[in-house]
């Protein structure tokens, strides 16, 4: 798995939106904080364009992109914000730059696709906070972005979940947002979990739809052989007229309960204030025990 290289103070920075229109407020504070660890900021030219729901229409986000992975001067893109949008111009991105000179796409949500995409390729990401909403992250979770960026390898420490089972493993980090991983089986972005560490996340999801993708998964046996699982925040879910009867982790934990590998509740990355970092396609190591869950 190729690393891109890491940041120094200097280097210059992409932000494009390949999803949802922005609040420019919000992205401005955030290229503020950028800028305020040594950064030279370089916007998208459709940043702030609108077309319906998302910024800008396809060619323009599409060309923004395109343009941000050709520049060899530009040593990581950072995606304003997620959403949805982002699937509908993955096939026509063109990597061949991309994949001989790598930098950093930074992001989560909607560019969960884009993360699985690279992994396919053999590029490492990194998931975590975008911009857009670095004003209602903690400050840790940008610390710690910060710091994978810099090149500084970061170990969590995370308090235990009755739902853990314990162990001890390595493998690779794969994952992301649950919803995006399910509609990516069948494309060319569909990953092999076999050996990996899968981590998951989602937010204002039907808990049925919940269990109907973890359904998903298992049919598909993307389940069957992971090396572990960890489960981040599902936020804003939501319940039916007819109430399921089990809450998201409860569910999550009906479907894997059955596996043996090491399994992390309540991991600190998602939609949520708490949105951890987490370097996608290395090698990390999981150890979840009674007293605490450890990731490196």
């Amino acid at each position: 798995m190729i690393v891109p290289e890491y940041l120094k103070p200097g280097d210059n920075v992409g932000i494009v939106a390949t999803a949802k229109k922005v609040s420019k407020g919000n992205t401005v504070k955030g290229i503020d904080v950028l800028k305020s660890w040594g950064l030279n900021v370089i916007p998208g030219k459709s940043l702030y364009d609108e077309f319906h729901q998302f910024a800008g229409s396809d060619e323009q986000r599409l060309a923004d992109f395109q343009k941000m992975i050709d520049d060899p001067g530009i040593k990581a893109i950072f995606i304003a914000r997620g959403g949805y949008g982002t699937t509908r111009i993955i096939d026509a991105i063109d990597f061949t730059h991309f994949e001989e000179h790598p930098k950093w796409i930074c992001g989560f949500s909607d560019i969960t696709a884009l993360q699985l995409h690279l992994f396919n390729l053999g590029i490492s990401s990194l998931h975590g906070p975008m911009p857009s909403f670095f004003h209602s992250v903690d400050q840790n979770s940008l610390d710690y972005l910060k710091g994978y960026l810099f090149g500084c390898k970061e170990k969590y420490e995370i308090e235990t979940h009755p739902l853990n089972r314990p162990g001890k493993v390595s493998g690779k980090l794969i994952g992301g947002n649950l919803s995006i991983i399910c509609h990516t089986i069948g494309t060319s972005s569909e990953i092999d979990t076999n050996g990996n560490i899968l981590f998951i996340e989602d937010v204002g999801e039907k808990l049925y739809h919940l269990d109907r993708m973890m359904v998903q998964l298992k049919r598909a046996g993307f389940l069957d052989h992971l090396a572990g699982l960890i489960v981040g925040q599902f936020s804003e879910m939501e319940d039916d007229k007819e109430e399921f009867g089990l809450d998201a982790y409860e569910i999550v934990y009906s479907h894997i309960k059955a596996y043996t590998y090491p399994v992390a509740f309540n991991f600190p990355l998602g939609h949520t204030k708490l949105n951890y970092p987490v370097h996608v396609g290395v090698d990390g190591l999981l150890s979840v025990s009674e007293r605490l869950v450890e990731l490196s």
